[in-house]
């Protein structure tokens, strides 16, 4: 028998309200008070930026302030992405043992297979793109991501039905080796929509979201039915909302780590994405790493692994900071979908390499 799923749509909420029932649905499924989920979701004008991201590195506050489009911190990793009325959201919830694949990748290919095979009935040619995108002719028309806590996974994906470009170059501050990578001259061109595909044939929301769970039930093999969101998921989202997502101090929480007096910066950019070290020593002779924050548009497995990463470096002395890096995600139980260990220490590296620098040098 197909494994089960409900369907819920949760409408038009805040932005940080919507994350919040995020957190909620995953706590619900982990206690046994919510089953197997997809979630649609729809946000006012919003940008929305990954869990490890930066956010004055990656967001116009002024411009978003002025505009009064919403500033919201994700759960789940990844880069900065606007979010308006003409993009749809969808999430899947679900059990490890469900598909019976416990592997992030494995999954990702299977979801955004889906979702592609979904998205083709609208009538376009669209394709998985590894490591977690979904295309049509190199532009990306829906990006994804998502993470294990515990034996729940979240996974998410926004589709561009329709999007005013120059709304979200003005919203996000994209960097210039991303659009390098790809040969764009602008982050407009790294994106297509249902719209600029279709024109005036593009379908209401309701078919769009069946063609959806119809390519999740036919590349998932799984069954789905129509539902509304449960009392206990609404009153977690609340308490989430007020005590932590909804926040200035959440969303705040790693805002310009760069700034202040004695901080070393590297970074590490690769074709999986970029990871950035923080790094404060400590010692004169024979300094120590003090403080170190890693911050990027990666995905790990669990999210809060990179805390514990940052903790585990402590007090650690500078010549075996590489190695210990190394070590860590050695013993850890851990799931690194669009980077390695590697680019941590690497970035770790470029940073301690940063004082053999005459201080004028140091960026």
């Amino acid at each position: 028998m197909a494994p089960g799923f409900r369907v819920i749509d949760t409408g038009l909420r805040e932005g940080r309200a919507n994350i919040a029932f995020d957190q909620a649905l995953i706590e619900a499924h982990k206690s046994g008070l919510a089953a197997d989920t997809i979630r649609f979701l729809h946000f006012p004008p919003t940008a929305l930026i990954g869990r490890h991201q930066a956010l004055s590195h990656e967001i116009r506050l002024d411009h978003c302030r002025e505009k009064g489009i919403g500033v919201v911190r994700r759960i789940t990793g990844g880069g900065a992405i606007y979010f308006d009325e003409g993009q749809l959201g969808w999430e899947l919830c679900f059990g490890r043992a469900t598909l019976g694949i416990s592997s992030l990748a494995e999954l990702t290919r299977r979801i955004c297979e889906a979702a592609a095979l979904g998205i083709a009935r609208l009538g376009v040619d669209a394709k998985y793109r590894p490591r977690n995108d979904i295309e049509v002719d190199g532009r990306k028309l829906c990006g994804t991501g998502g993470f294990f806590d515990g034996d729940t996974l979240f996974y998410q994906g926004t589709l561009l039905i329709d999007l005013n470009a120059t709304d979200m170059v003005a919203a996000l501050k994209v960097p210039e080796a991303k659009l390098k990578k790809r040969e764009l001259d602008s982050a407009a061109q790294r994106v297509v929509t249902l719209r600029d595909l279709l024109g005036d044939a593009v379908p209401p929301l309701g078919e769009i979201q069946a063609a959806l769970l119809k390519g999740f039930e036919e590349g998932l093999g799984i069954e789905t039915g129509w539902d509304e969101p449960g009392a206990a998921e609404e009153r977690l989202a609340r308490q989430h909302f007020d005590e932590e997502i909804g926040t200035d101090e959440f969303v705040f929480e790693i805002d310009d780590p760069g700034a202040g007096e004695n901080v070393l910066h590297g970074a590490r950019t690769g074709a999986g994405g970029s990871v950035a070290a923080y790094v404060r020593l400590e010692g004169a002779g024979a300094p120590r790493l003090r403080e170190v924050l890693f911050t990027g548009d990666f995905f790990v497995t669990p999210p809060r692994i990179v805390y514990d990463l940052e903790a585990s470096l402590r007090g650690i002395p500078v010549e075996a900071a590489g190695a210990a890096v190394e070590g860590f995600f050695a013993r850890a139980p851990v799931d690194l979908l669009t980077i390695a260990p590697a680019d941590f220490r690497a970035a770790l590296e470029a940073a301690l390499a940063m004082r053999a620098l005459p201080e004028g040098e140091q960026a």
